[in-house]
């Protein structure tokens, strides 16, 4: 649909008609390839023993995250993250804050939760599921102070280019979460990719960027990675977004 062609609305919001069917669109195209894998004893045992308190499980209804975390704080969402190293660290690095992790992998999730309990964190809360869903369903609009995509997969064939998660419809379904001041970070090593969020990011005059310049250094709040450290070594470059909503 070309700029032209799409329906002009007053408040900048996309109708919700259009987004339904661009969410029905995107539930077809997954932007992951689901490569389960057996969980380890320590992961099973971990997913076993503190889901109760630690997990959420799918539901089509919104979330009330004062009584998911039992208390008000700001919400940190984190989509994709992969073992769970980093966001149990940044938990462990901000307790006035809420985090909430959706990962499709159940290994993924079940060392995350294992590294939790082990760490003491009482602020995560994790899924295991498709964020996208989760997203359409369960988050409250306005309900989150910050959004976390780090490094996800950035399906660098041209063809495959559609399975991105960080697109047009994606990104508005995410501001509509975000409160006002809100903040989307996002990180990769795959130039690109950063292109190409920057470009849907600037494309939406309700975000802003939060840095003069297009790419900000990489904040105290997000970890370096073994991986990360790893590529900078080797002359890898990693590009941070951060930018906010403003309306």
């Amino acid at each position: 649909m070309t700029d032209q062609q799409r329906p002009q609305v007053d408040d900048n919001e996309t109708p919700n008609s259009e987004i339904k069917e661009e969410q029905k669109y995107m539930r077809k195209i997954r932007s992951f390839v689901k490569r389960e894998g057996r969980m380890t004893n320590r992961q099973q045992t971990a997913t076993d023993t503190l889901w109760e308190s630690m997990g959420i499980d799918f539901k089509e209804e919104e979330l009330d995250f004062t009584e998911v975390f039992g208390r008000d704080a700001p919400v940190v969402l984190e989509i994709g993250f992969g073992m769970g190293k980093s966001l149990v660290e940044m938990a462990l690095n901000a307790p006035e804050k809420n985090f909430f992790g959706i990962e499709v992998h159940g290994p993924g999730v079940g060392a995350c939760l294992a590294d939790a309990g082990e760490a003491g964190v009482t602020n995560l809360r994790v899924m295991n599921y498709d964020a996208v869903e989760v997203l359409e369903h369960m988050i409250p609009e306005k309900s989150l102070a910050t959004f976390q995509l780090y490094f996800p997969d950035p399906w660098h064939k041209a063809r495959h280019n559609k399975r991105r998660i960080v697109n047009e419809t994606f990104m508005t379904n995410m501001r509509q979460k975000l409160a006002i001041g809100g903040l989307v970070h996002m990180a990769t090593d795959w130039e690109p990719y950063a292109e190409h969020m920057l470009e849907v990011l600037n494309a939406d005059s309700n975000y802003q960027n939060t840095v003069e310049g297009d790419y900000a250094p990489r904040p105290d709040w997000r970890p370096l990675t073994k991986f990360e450290s790893r590529g900078h070594r080797l002359g890898h470059g990693v590009w941070d977004l951060l930018f906010k909503r403003i309306s």
